[in-house]
C-alpha cells in the first residue's frame, strides 16, 4: 500500500513538470532571435522612406547583400536612387567576438572618398540621414547585453516575450532595450529604446512578415524618433536567400567600384 501511494505521488509530481516546463529566461529567448535561421547569404531591395515631423518625405533606394562567415556576418549596401546618393556604399564586417568592434565604411561617390566609421561616431551617429545609427545597422553578441523576461503579451495579434536588455558596456548611447519578441517567428516586432535619461528616444515597429524560402522574412519597417519628430520607414522588396554571393564583394576595393 505505501509502495503504491509513492508510485502516484511519484507519478503526479512528473505530470506536473511535464506540463509546465521550465520557463525560457531572457537570455535565451534572445539566443534563440539571434540563431533564428536566414540562410548563409541574403539579397533585398529596400524602399526607404525619411519623415520629417511636418510631413514632408525625402526618398531613398538600395541593395543590400549578405554572407555569414562562421558566426561573423559581412553586409554591404548601395544607393540605386535618387542621382545625389546614387552610388554610396556602406560596408560592415560584423564581429561576433565580445569586445571586438565590428568594421564599418562609407564610400561617397561625390567625393570619390571612402570613410571608416569608428566605433564612438558608430554609436551616436546617424546612417545616411535615418533614424538609425551605425550600430543599428550590425548586429550584437547576445552577452553584450544582461537579458531580463519581463512578461508575456499578445501584441498585433502575436503572443510575445517581452524582455529587457540593459548593455554591460556603460558607454552605449542608450540606458536599456525593450523588444516584444514574437514567438511564432523569434522576430521583434516593436523595440523600445531608452535614453541615458531613461526617457523613451526611438521606436522601432515590425510589420508585414511572413516566410520566403522557408524563412521568416520582415517586410517593412519603422523606426520613429519621438523625441524629434521624425521616422524612418523601410519597405523591403524582392529577398533572397541562399543566393550565389562573390565574397569579393565585401571589400572596400569592390565598395568603391560600386555593385
Amino acid at each position: 500500500m505505501k509502495i503504491t501511494f509513492l508510485a502516484i505521488c511519484l507519478s503526479l509530481a512528473f505530470i506536473g513538470i511535464a506540463a509546465n516546463p521550465q520557463k525560457p529566461t531572457g537570455r535565451s529567448i534572445m539566443q534563440q532571435v539571434k540563431d533564428r535561421p536566414d540562410g548563409d547569404t541574403r539579397y533585398s531591395q529596400m524602399e526607404l522612406t525619411l519623415v520629417k515631423k511636418n510631413g514632408s518625405k525625402r526618398e531613398r533606394k538600395v541593395e543590400s547583400w549578405a554572407m555569414d562567415v562562421g558566426k561573423d556576418v559581412k553586409k554591404v549596401m548601395f544607393f540605386t536612387y535618387p542621382g545625389d546618393v546614387k552610388g554610396t556604399g556602406f560596408l560592415t564586417w560584423d564581429y561576433d567576438q565580445i569586445g571586438k568592434a565590428d568594421d564599418k565604411w562609407l564610400y561617397l561617390p561625390a567625393m570619390k572618398k571612402t570613410r571608416r566609421i569608428s566605433g564612438s561616431s558608430s554609436k551616436t551617429d546617424y546612417f545616411m540621414g535615418t533614424d538609425f545609427t551605425y550600430d543599428d545597422m550590425g548586429d550584437r553578441n547576445v552577452d553584450e547585453d544582461k537579458h531580463t523576461l519581463l512578461r508575456e503579451e499578445t501584441k498585433d495579434g502575436h503572443k510575445c516575450w517581452v524582455v529587457e536588455s540593459v548593455p554591460v558596456d556603460k558607454h552605449e548611447v542608450y540606458s536599456r532595450k525593450v523588444s516584444w519578441i514574437a514567438q511564432d517567428c523569434l522576430m521583434p516586432i516593436r523595440v523600445e529604446y531608452y535614453d541615458k535619461m531613461n526617457a523613451l528616444h526611438r521606436i522601432l515597429t515590425v510589420s508585414q512578415i511572413t516566410k520566403v524560402q522557408g524563412f521568416w522574412t520582415k517586410h517593412q519597417m519603422e523606426m520613429k524618433n519621438v523625441q524629434t519628430g521624425h521616422s524612418t520607414i523601410i519597405v523591403m522588396k524582392n529577398p533572397q536567400y541562399d543566393i550565389k554571393v562573390d565574397a569579393a564583394m565585401f571589400t572596400v576595393n569592390r565598395l568603391e567600384k560600386g555593385k
